[in-house]
């Protein structure tokens, strides 16, 4: 492949499987951060971008990142993706626009349901609800995921998020806890545990009332953040309903973080080859083929059998 890649916050947990990613894929790597380019120095950033091909953030907080690096991409000229999981950084980055192909939440959270959802749509042209539960057997967050959750909470004064009749609501109601049956069984889950999935599925498809789960367990550790140690396992288990139809994909893997590098690289991959649809800012559903995507992360995410 041969091209040089950008990757800005490389030091990071998300970056170095980035950059691994990119190497495995027989890319050239530009590793860079806030050491050699802060986001508000723009002189800086078009000298990290100056012989890349495309960029892929990894640094959060994205609310002070991404608008700085798009804008450098847009000036050189070349692809922007990142892996963005802050619901107001990724609604900012749709409502900003680009001139270059813009792919935010391009990673576990985001991306991949967004992918998911929009495969299960298939012919439909329009849903009444999509329903995201992510199964994790548990959650260690990295410093940037945790940094990143307080810039949001921040952002909307302590109060929760979700996506109902076509809108982003902010309010304070107490989250419900159900059980979902997931393939490998049933796990009680967090309902209303709203993650950028809120923000990309909507963008681009006719549904006006998205919905994510989280495993307790799973939120459970975010608040006790230790180390990391054993990646967790998942289940994103996504389900479409039109009247009394529903259809539904899942997948499974492990590891949150790792997985996000295969989605984030296959993005810019897909970018540089001809096989996107859009220039400007779109998400992964609807920039690329979701099933033909999906299918060509199979090493990496499991189907039931």
């Amino acid at each position: 492949m041969g091209h040089q890649i950008a990757v800005y916050g490389a030091s990071g947990l998300t970056g170095r499987f980035v950059l691994a990613e990119l190497e495995k894929r027989g890319f050239e790597p530009l590793p860079s951060g806030r050491a050699q380019a802060t986001a508000d120095d723009p002189g800086a950033l078009d000298r990290a971008l100056g012989n890349a091909a495309a960029v892929i953030n990894t640094a959060g907080p994205f609310a002070v990142t991404a608008g700085p690096l798009i804008s450098a991409a847009e000036r050189a000229g070349i692809p922007y993706v990142d892996v963005a999981a802050e619901i107001e950084a990724n609604a900012d980055t749709f409502a900003r626009g680009a001139t270059i192909p813009v792919v935010p939440a391009m990673a576990f959270f985001g991306g991949l349901a967004d992918l998911m959802v929009t495969a299960a749509m298939g012919d439909w042209t329009s849903a009444d609800e999509a329903h995201i539960a992510y199964g994790l057997s548990g959650w260690q967050p990295s410093p940037g995921t945790l940094t990143a959750g307080a810039i949001s909470r921040e952002r909307r004064d302590g109060r929760r998020v979700r996506f109902r009749d076509g809108e982003l609501q902010y309010h304070s109601d107490t989250p419900p806890t159900s059980a979902w049956e997931f393939p490998s069984g049933p796990r009680e889950v967090i309902g209303e545990f709203s993650m950028a999935d809120i923000v990309t599925v909507p963008s681009h498809l006719n549904i006006p009332s998205v919905t994510s789960y989280m495993s307790a367990t799973a939120a459970q550790g975010l608040n006790t953040a230790a180390e990391r140690q054993e990646p967790e396992t998942f289940e994103v288990d996504v389900r479409v309903r039109r009247g009394g139809e529903e259809r539904r994909m899942t997948v499974s893997g492990r590891d949150i973080y790792a997985v996000s590098a295969p989605l984030a690289v296959e993005a810019v991959e897909r970018l540089l080859t001809g096989r996107s649809k859009i220039t400007g800012v779109a998400s992964a559903g609807a920039m690329f083929d979701a099933r033909d995507f999906l299918d060509a992360l199979s090493g990496h995410l499991r189907t039931p059998a």
